[in-house]
């Protein structure tokens, strides 16, 4: 049986180049209502502009998802230091969700939404499939990905 990234990536490429190119990510939609949880070497508190910094070998879990990178910036909502607003991360960061994972330069998570977007080098692997691209934009909400920016794809044939 085909995942559909393959039928997806099929068919684009049966119509010529992509530009832009819509895969499933993470085989489930994640659980973007679920308690964040971040583990750090070192943590700054910045209460004037109400963020904190997380640096050295960060993990972010929410769900089934796990977001790494080596610096987190957190950005709490305007008057409510409890709720977070986005997630900013740089530094060889990668994206965990199911079996699929994609890595970057830096991303930037919205909790709110459950949108996830990806920049510099993004690489998404999925079994032995593999697709490159500038920029990533994921919903966990969904389990849907845009990759757009000199999209490249690597199809192995039954590969998963």
């Amino acid at each position: 049986m085909l995942r559909p990234l393959i039928i997806c990536l099929a068919l684009a490429l049966a119509a010529g180049p992509a530009v832009a190119q819509q895969v499933a990510f993470g085989g489930i939609k994640a659980d973007t209502k679920a308690p964040v949880e971040v583990t750090a070497e070192s943590l700054q508190v910045q209460q004037a502009d109400n963020t904190a910094t997380f640096n050295g070998n960060v993990v972010i879990g929410q769900g089934a998802m796990r977001l790494t990178a080596d610096k987190v910036k957190v950005v709490y909502a305007q008057g409510d230091r409890g709720r977070i607003q986005s997630l900013d991360a740089t530094g060889n960061v990668t994206l965990v969700s199911g079996k699929d994972v994609a890595q970057a330069e830096s991303g930037v998570y919205d909790v709110a939404s459950g949108n996830v977007t990806l920049k510099g080098g993004v690489t998404l692997t999925q079994g032995q499939n593999i697709l490159t691209g500038e920029t990533m934009q994921v919903n966990l909400a969904d389990g849907t990905a845009n990759v757009s920016g000199r999209v490249r794809s690597i199809l192995q044939p039954g590969g998963n």
